[in-house]
């Protein structure tokens, strides 16, 4: 019987991309779809040969035979610890009131040398930032959230790279890899800023950070910055490792 056809409730080629990064990890058999939605990543990755569990708040699911779980992202999250070789997150991030939380259950439900990878709006990218310039809000959140009607669908997280990058480095992670789904064709008209926003951010860097140390991590986040996933990438897409003792 042929997979189920769902539509990916997310940006173009993110699911690809995403699986595309899952693939290159070699003895990766257990995977943590989370949120699932209806489904459309555990189909893909359950036609890759991939053992997938899916879990979400709620149940949207619409594939038989896959083990569900309800789960409050926000909450512990109800598996064992070293659970699985990765989690995926594709979209959810940005929804959640206590990600911090989300990223430490991500790290107890991983085995040592597991793979956490999150895919979020990237309000990074020089066409959000000129957006938020000029307005006070960034691409993929372009207006006020309703605040009286809050629900689950709404962008209250938006993370810059550095964000994120802090979340997952204090919290037992290191990035091993940066991507996007795509760069929009709009987007490299702001490649002008690129050398200006460059050199302002290493003068503040330098000016503001003193540590020999810290300024040499600086200099990577700037150069993580400044790539072309980051600077210009629709949807940022992360990969990393889980960093704790076997």
């Amino acid at each position: 019987m042929a997979p189920t056809t769902i539509r990916e409730a997310t940006t173009a080629n993110t699911h690809a991309t995403v699986a595309a990064l899952l693939a290159q990890e070699h003895g990766c058999r257990r995977v943590l779809d989370i949120p699932c939605g209806e489904g459309a990543f555990v189909n893909r990755v359950r036609a890759a040969g991939y053992e997938v569990h899916a879990a979400d708040i709620q149940s949207l699911l619409k594939i038989a035979g896959v083990p569900f779980s309800h789960a409050d992202m926000n909450a512990p999250l109800p598996f064992a610890n070293d659970s699985f070789d990765a989690v995926v997150c594709i979209d959810g991030i940005e929804h959640l009131e206590r990600p911090f939380d989300f990223v430490r259950e991500s790290g107890r439900i991983l085995r040592p040398g597991g793979m956490l990878l999150l895919s979020t709006p990237n309000i990074t990218a020089l066409r959000s930032r000129w957006r938020w310039l000029l307005t006070g809000f960034h691409n993929k959140g372009k207006t006020p959230l309703d605040e009286t009607a809050p629900n689950p669908w709404h962008h209250i997280g938006l993370m810059s790279f550095p964000e994120i990058r802090y979340l997952l480095h204090s919290n037992g992670f290191r990035i091993t890899a940066i991507a996007a789904n795509r760069v929009k064709l709009v987007s490299w008209l702001y490649a002008p800023l690129l050398p200006l926003a460059w050199l302002v951010t290493g003068l503040v860097f330098r000016r503001w950070e003193k540590d020999p140390v810290l300024r040499r991590r600086d200099a990577e986040v700037r150069r993580q910055i400044y790539s072309t996933p980051v600077a210009f990438g629709e949807t940022l897409i992360v990969k990393a490792v889980c960093t704790k003792p076997a």
